[in-house]
């Protein structure tokens, strides 16, 4: 299953994960606010790989 992901696609994965991890450091933290707006970020990240992958199988047909 790992053998589909590209390069790409296991680094914005990693992305998304540490800034989920570091969001939720920074909750409890208490740095309430920070770990909001960084905690945005997962989604993001998320969407632009998806966007990434539309692209490259539009380039493919």
């Amino acid at each position: 299953m790992l053998k589909k992901f590209t390069l790409s696609d296991k680094l914005l994965f990693v992305a998304a994960f540490l800034s989920l991890i570091f969001s939720e450091v920074l909750y409890f933290q208490g740095n309430k606010d920070q770990a909001i707006f960084i905690g945005i970020w997962v989604p993001s990240i998320l969407a632009f790989g998806i966007y990434l992958k539309l692209i490259q199988n539009n380039k493919d047909v």
